[in-house]
């Protein structure tokens, strides 16, 4: 009789035991229902090649094609009098990675002359062997109003290749030198570190032009007039 009793309890027990060990392992192990949420959250996947995933502004960003320089490192403003760049075409260099339509130039206007006469004032594009590809009509109106960004529209789009362009600006007339100014990134001598003509990446070229010619030498590439201060301007392309 005490034997069955010690039997009784010893069996007792183990089942007690087997019950308490079945609830712990029910309660620690993750629902199959639902996903578990033990541990730490998983980080990003690293970026291609081990480098950061942060890249900068660019253009399409901003619903451009390309441009010379973010605009939003281009604060500062350059002038320059009438007679310092009148019928001088100055040239920044701007390098296309991948073909595109080319239809506008955009440029940063960032003071008005109200009283300047302009007129025979352009924009235009050069390809890297100094043929004209592009122009835009007569410009004055536009220098007069909004000093803005604004798109300027060639007189017919074309087709850019991947290369070297130099974007021309030619002005005509009479202002006020610190009136009429321009958005630039404020870099005038040392924008061109490391390069020599016919690759400045800001330069003047001839004197006394009403309008872009057909070509240009770019072998005759001139950095004395930017030397006085005339900063390289800002410009994009759509």
């Amino acid at each position: 009789m005490r034997t069955r009793t010690t039997t009784t309890a010893a069996t007792g027990l183990v089942t007690a035991l087997a019950l308490v060990l079945a609830l712990a392992g029910c309660s620690t192990a993750p629902d199959k229902g639902r996903t578990a949420t033990a541990g730490p959250t998983a980080s990003a996947p690293a970026a291609p090649g081990g480098g950061s995933a942060f890249e900068g502004p660019r253009p399409q960003d901003q619903n451009l094609l390309a441009w010379t320089g973010d605009p939003n490192d281009a604060g500062h403003v350059t002038a320059q009098s009438s007679t310092g760049v009148g019928g001088r075409i100055t040239l920044v260099r701007i390098v296309l990675r991948e073909q595109i339509t080319w239809s506008n130039i955009w440029l940063g206007l960032a003071g008005l002359d109200t009283n300047a006469q302009l007129a025979n004032c352009y924009l235009g594009v050069y390809d890297a062997k100094g043929t004209l590809v592009g122009s835009t009509a007569d410009i004055s109106p536009q220098l007069m109003t909004d000093a803005i960004a604004k798109p300027l529209p060639l007189a017919k789009p074309f087709t850019a290749a991947p290369g070297t362009y130099f974007i021309a600006l030619l002005l005509n007339g009479n202002w006020a030198t610190n009136a009429l100014t321009l958005k630039s990134t404020g870099a005038g001598i040392s924008v061109n570190a490391g390069l020599t003509p016919p690759n400045l990446r800001y330069s003047s070229i001839l004197t006394g032009q009403t309008s872009l010619p057909a070509t240009v030498n770019l072998g005759e590439q001139s950095t004395a007039t930017i030397n006085t201060g005339w900063a390289s301007q800002w410009y994009a392309v759509s």
